[in-house]
């Protein structure tokens, strides 16, 4: 079935707009379609499609159309398409651009440099090169520009991984329950999920593999009072709440009231009454202060790069920069020290980021041990032993997605002395 030519002029302007990086390209793709609604969901799949195929390929792609003739633009935006519908289903084109598109499409990529291959910018490229080695950074880059499955979370409060699954097939959805975390499930394809009674109930949330390994390596028992430091919209703070039985009190604190707000309708759905959703102006906050020595388990799931998160937001990687890195770093610093005072005597403070950099994962934790004595490693391999997950690791947790096919994600536990 060939596409109608006006889909190319849709996913052109669209395109124009996220290589702006004004902002993130889901959200510019969220507004554009709001304000073209005629558009219906199978165009609007193919044209996210497209520009999510682009962010992937952008040097390859840049470099492929510096040939060719007219926009260039235009040309990223036929790339994007054929590489999403394929070809044979593009409409309208002119000779010169068929014949143009069919002769790039045909290039094997695999002669390009390393460097166009691995579609990464330079200053990333350079530092994973350098901690990867050749080999290692093209396996990595390619399971970072291949798109993500669909992780689901299975709320144990409402129901049980095998009854989801026998539920999905009857949509009918084929899903299979992930290798590590004991309550996800994956699917290949991605289904309209808040059509479907299981996600209305509360019973399944959106949850990749390895956020769901954090939230259970917190390891949060019944009874017991928990802090969430950086919320967000709440995917952590609801499987932490699970894992609790609905008992203790488990608080979520954001400096977003925006990103807040977006947990307490999966609040409502997840049957949960021990969550205390919390504003606080800045990490050390009176609200903060409060706690201080109270508390059981405390989750820092820092601000960071997100480059682990490639496969999901591949726009990620052309916005940040070196600078980036280095402010986000001291704030990183700054979040674990205060959130590390909430923590009681034998409690544990668990240091999470989804990012792929030792600047903003191990140096920060290793930072942080220097200069607190009270603290110590509790070595990954010992947490995982705890939690019954099959996963070989040492002092920390690092899942990355060419080996786990998960996101990229790293996580310290550290414990407070008696």
């Amino acid at each position: 079935m060939r596409l109608p030519p006006a889909i190319i002029g849709h996913t052109d302007d669209v395109l124009r707009e996220v290589l702006r990086f004004a902002g993130p390209a889901d959200v510019t793709l969220s507004r554009y379609f709001r304000d073209h609604p005629k558009l219906g969901s199978r165009e609007r799949g193919v044209i996210a499609e497209a520009v999510y195929s682009v962010l992937r390929n952008k040097l390859v792609y840049t470099n492929f159309a510096e040939s060719g003739s007219g926009p260039a633009m235009r040309r990223m935006s036929l790339l994007g398409l054929a590489e999403t519908v394929g070809f044979d289903a593009l409409g309208g084109l002119e000779e010169q651009e068929s014949q143009w598109l069919s002769r790039v499409m045909q290039i094997d990529r695999a002669t390009l440099p390393l460097a166009l291959r691995t579609n990464l910018p330079p200053w990333l490229f350079d530092k994973l090169l350098a901690r990867e080695g050749e080999a290692g950074l093209e396996e990595l880059a390619a399971a970072l520009n291949r798109p993500a499955p669909l992780d689901l979370r299975v709320n144990s409060l409402k129901a049980s991984r095998e009854d989801v699954i026998r539920e999905l097939a009857q949509a009918p959805i084929i899903a299979e329950p992930t290798p590590y975390a004991p309550l996800g499930i994956r699917i290949m394809k991605k289904p309209a999920l808040q059509n479907l009674p299981l996600f209305q109930s509360g019973a399944i949330e959106v949850q990749d593999e390895g956020s769901q390994l954090l939230a259970q390596i917190v390891g949060a028992k019944r009874g017991e009072m928990v802090v969430d430091f950086c919320a967000g919209a709440g995917g952590k703070t609801l499987a932490l709440g699970a894992a609790m039985r609905n008992t203790g009190r488990l608080y979520a604190f954001d400096v977003s009231d925006k990103r807040l707000a977006k947990l307490k309708p999966r609040l409502a759905r997840s049957g949960l009454s021990n969550v205390h959703p919390v504003v606080i102006a800045h990490e050390n906050d009176a609200k903060v202060k409060r706690l201080a020595g109270k508390v059981d388990r405390v989750l820092v799931d820092a601000p960071c790069t997100g480059l682990g998160t490639l496969r999901r937001n591949p726009d990620m990687k052309w916005r940040q920069t070196p600078e980036a890195v280095a402010e986000l770093n001291g704030k990183q610093a700054s979040i674990l020290a205060s959130a590390s005072r909430l923590v009681k005597a034998g409690g544990r403070l668990v240091y999470a980021t989804c990012s792929l950099l030792d600047e903003e994962n191990q140096a920060i934790v290793e930072q942080f041990l220097a200069t607190h004595a009270d603290f110590a490693l509790v070595p990954m391999s010992e947490v995982l032993a705890e939690q019954k997950i099959a996963l070989e690791m040492q002092g920390y947790l690092q899942m990355m997605p060419q080996r786990h096919q998960t996101d990229g994600f790293f996580a310290a536990v550290l414990q407070r002395g008696k």
